[in-house]
């Protein structure tokens, strides 16, 4: 086990939190050490941990692998940060695009032409982990003469009925 800062910080504030709560059952302070300091362990990784894994939105950031992006749909968002920061497509053909990200999953909407454009393509990211999270993570490549010029991210928001 790796221990960091953060993780000692968060365990001395769990045993703190379970030593004052002992210490309302039982005023022998030895005693409430004793529990606390083997109940500490349980309820940091059964209680504490799991509760700020849920709860906070931070999640793995990847390298662009076109054979993960494939495989694993539902983990694409992982790869996005590091696709947009470095600018992987900028300059790529269509023909590039298709064979790394495969073809686009939807055309994006182009006010000028009233219409979906196949200049705009569309990928979906999945969700990114974290209770009630139900905005999806999309990706979008617009094209100019054949090339990509812009890639953004957004969300969409999705209803589960």
């Amino acid at each position: 086990m790796i221990y960091t800062p953060l993780y000692l910080v968060f365990l001395v504030l769990v045993f703190i939190l379970v030593w004052l709560f002992t210490n309302t059952i039982d005023k022998r302070k030895w005693l409430s050490f004793l529990i606390s300091l083997v109940l500490t362990p349980i309820v940091y990784f059964y209680v504490f941990y799991p509760l700020l894994n849920i709860f906070s939105s931070y999640h793995h950031q990847k390298y662009f692998d076109g054979e993960a992006w494939r495989d694993k749909p539902a983990l694409r968002y992982e790869m996005s940060g590091n696709m947009i920061k470095d600018s992987l497509f900028i300059g790529k053909t269509k023909t590039e695009v298709e064979t790394l990200l495969g073809t686009a999953e939807w055309y994006g909407w182009d006010d000028s032409l009233k219409a979906n454009s196949p200049d705009k393509w569309n990928y979906n990211l999945g969700f990114k982990p974290g209770a009630l999270n139900y905005m999806q993570e999309c990706i979008e490549l617009e094209f100019n003469n054949n090339t990509v010029k812009k890639v953004h991210q957004y969300q969409l928001e999705q209803k589960f009925e």
